[in-house]
């Protein structure tokens, strides 16, 4: 039988890209995607949306009105990547961070308890206690930083962060609303018996995401190393030696694949989903590959003071997705950038007042 699928946050950098990637790789599901378009740029993606005859509705998941069955369809599953995933916005707008992830959540759940459907929710690492992560013992090497092997706390291993790491200490209000979700995910799951899976995602990379300083900072690189503009290392000595792993959208996308394919035996699970630690880059390392990828070098400052939420190493423990479900991510950092290089090139013009 044909999936039908709704997306929220469907215009997104990572919406965008698993609905396309998933009617590609079956042409007979319906998809529809809603996004509010607020973030600059996701009005590119309506084209790529409309020319695979993906529907996509303006709408917002702040508004109960919005998810409206009639105009919706009743979804089998729905894909929830919608979310304001700043966690600077959570000091600029904290209004809208509450309402878009946390009361959007509640108005999800209510659509799904209503319809029945399946929800694969997206939430994000950044759950995580900062300051549990800031008392990990960190290595520092000549292009960055590291998470020492000797770590006593628990929830890290030699490969990363992983689930049982500690939710104890404040987050980010990011962060805060995205746990929130996830324990009224669990809620709507035992008292209606819905069927939802979680996707703590680190940080997910590729071409079509429009890269920011405080969101899609390997997106941000290569395309300020592309316009020859200026960057800044903040914190941490100015050195960009801060760590993260990275996970191409189409190693994402995999997986999604197969969680729809597989629902009933993932259900009620919760997953930490990153690039893991084979595939970690610093700032530093980053603005090597850019150089070597553009040809252009570039001014990049020393901002000594740190940014509310930012952390010197952070790594993902996949073991429990690979274990539960054989995926693991085998997008290369360096294949990662070219394809973000490459997307750039052939959009140079679209994406010029964008990226900048």
């Amino acid at each position: 039988m044909a999936e039908n699928i709704l997306v929220l946050g469907g215009a997104g950098f990572i919406g965008s890209s698993l609905a396309i990637g998933l009617k590609t790789a079956h042409p007979e599901w319906q998809i529809t995607c809603l996004d509010n378009l607020r973030r600059r740029g996701a009005e590119l993606n309506l084209p790529r949306l409309k020319h695979l005859s993906i529907q996509f509705i303006h709408g917002d998941i702040r508004f109960l009105s919005d998810l409206d069955i009639d105009a919706l369809g009743e979804a089998g599953t729905i894909i929830d990547c919608s979310a304001e995933s700043s966690v600077l916005a959570g000091v600029t707008s904290p209004q809208y961070v509450l309402q878009a992830n946390l009361l959007g959540t509640i108005n999800i759940l209510e659509l799904a308890r209503r319809t029945r459907a399946r929800l694969l929710f997206l939430s994000t690492n950044r759950v995580y206690s900062i300051p549990a992560i800031k008392s990990l013992k960190i290595m520092e090497q000549p292009t960055r930083f590291a998470l020492a092997p000797d770590q006593i706390v628990r929830g890290v291993t030699q490969a990363g962060i992983n689930e049982q790491f500690t939710l104890r200490g404040h987050r980010s209000l990011y962060g805060a609303t995205k746990l929130a979700s996830e324990l009224l995910i669990e809620e709507y799951r035992q008292m209606f018996q819905m069927s939802a899976i979680i996707n703590r995602c680190g940080v997910v990379t590729g071409a079509w995401q429009m890269g920011k300083v405080d969101q899609g900072v390997f997106v941000l690189w290569m395309a300020t190393h592309y316009f020859k503009k200026q960057l800044s290392y903040i914190g941490f000595g100015g050195t960009g030696k801060q760590l993260r792993d990275l996970l191409h959208i189409s190693d994402l996308l995999r997986l999604v694949d197969y969680q729809l394919a597989n629902f009933a035996d993932l259900d009620g699970e919760v997953f930490n989903v990153g690039g893991g630690e084979t595939n970690t880059l610093s700032l530093f390392e980053t603005t090597d590959l850019c150089q070597e990828i553009t040809g252009n070098k570039i001014r990049i400052e020393a901002t000594l003071a740190e940014r509310p939420g930012d952390v010197a190493a952070f790594v993902t423990d996949n073991s429990k997705i690979t274990q539960a479900t054989g995926w693991r991510p085998i997008t290369p950092p360096r294949a990662s950038l070219e394809d973000i290089y490459y997307w750039i090139v052939n959009h140079e013009d679209k994406l010029r007042s964008v990226l900048l």
